[in-house]
């Protein structure tokens, strides 16, 4: 049963993020994308870990999308139209060499991936005796407190850049 709910969740998962990428109108591509989300919550769920399962949705669903939205809507944003001229093809290359820094950036990552896995502090034992929620605020606040605050800076930014280019227009 747990295998049928995985590739459910996976497949609705695989086809709304399509939907975010082909359909042309941003308001559509948002709910696909609000969709997507809470397709990957139902696959933290079955891994077990319900903390993620529910920051996902409150957080990625729920603030950033509203956030997304209004932004679509005060910009005023229309239906995506091809652009004509010589930027084309600039970016078309910078769209390659973004795809090139990605894929160095993630190459690492696959080759670890071929290693032998370390055991951690972290033992299934010790995490069903707390709570995997504990886990992550322990880990969360201690050792991956830069990250978490860098996160929370780069979206303050983009809402000072949203409410920005939204008083330009005005």
């Amino acid at each position: 049963m747990e295998a049928l709910f995985f590739y459910l969740f996976g497949g609705l998962a695989l086809i709304s993020s399509f939907f975010v990428i082909f359909l042309r109108k941003p308001v559509h591509n948002a709910v696909a994308l609000i969709f997507t989300f809470f397709c990957l919550a139902g696959l933290y769920l079955i891994l077990g870990a319900e903390f993620v399962a529910m920051i996902q949705v409150l957080v990625y669903a729920g603030a950033i999308m509203v956030l997304f939205l209004f932004v679509i809507m005060l910009l005023n944003l229309e239906e995506e139209e091809a652009i004509e001229g010589r930027g084309n093809k600039f970016r078309r290359w910078l769209g390659g060499f973004a795809a090139v820094v990605v894929f160095l950036l993630l190459a690492p990552v696959w080759l670890m991936q071929a290693l032998p896995v370390v055991k951690g502090t972290f033992p299934p034992e010790k995490v069903q005796e707390l709570g995997n929620t504990v886990w992550i605020a322990r880990l969360l606040f201690t050792d991956y407190l830069l990250p978490f605050e860098v996160a929370s800076v780069l979206l303050l930014a983009a809402i000072v850049g949203a409410v920005f280019f939204a008083m330009k227009r005005m």
